[in-house]
């Protein structure tokens, strides 16, 4: 499951990142065609999209002079325009996307164990591309 949610927040993530064809003005996509895309690949693996539980995520620095925004839709958390990288000093910051939520995960069949319930956390972060 901890496997699968990484996947989904990762291609949230590069589908955050990436512009649409040149010939269609290079927007970037909307934050519902992101949502889609981490739905797409937790409806592949059998996890239900609808029990995600929004991410508290800090407001991430700003690239250049472009604002950052964040947003949360379908409670996953889409930053953009958001300096990557920050916790590895020797490599220069590159700006781009991150994409965060949680999932709960029941351990009630699961023996030996006093827990019932956790929360996983995703989160993945992709460089723009131009």
């Amino acid at each position: 499951i901890y496997s699968t949610i990484q996947q989904a927040a990762q291609q949230g993530a590069i589908t955050a990142a990436r512009a649409t064809c040149a010939t269609c003005g290079d927007a970037f996509p909307a934050d519902a065609t992101v949502t889609a895309a981490v739905g797409a690949v937790m409806t592949a693996s059998n996890l239900d999209p609808t029990q995600i539980i929004v991410s508290p995520s800090p407001l991430p620095s700003l690239c250049s002079n472009v604002p950052s925004a964040c947003s949360v839709t379908g409670k996953i958390t889409i930053c953009r325009n958001a300096w990557l990288n920050s916790a590895f000093p020797a490599q220069p910051p590159q700006c781009g996307t991150a994409v965060s939520f949680q999932y709960p995960f029941n351990l009630l069949n699961v023996p030996f164990t006093s827990l019932k319930n956790i929360t996983l956390a995703a989160q993945a972060q992709s460089r723009m591309e131009n």
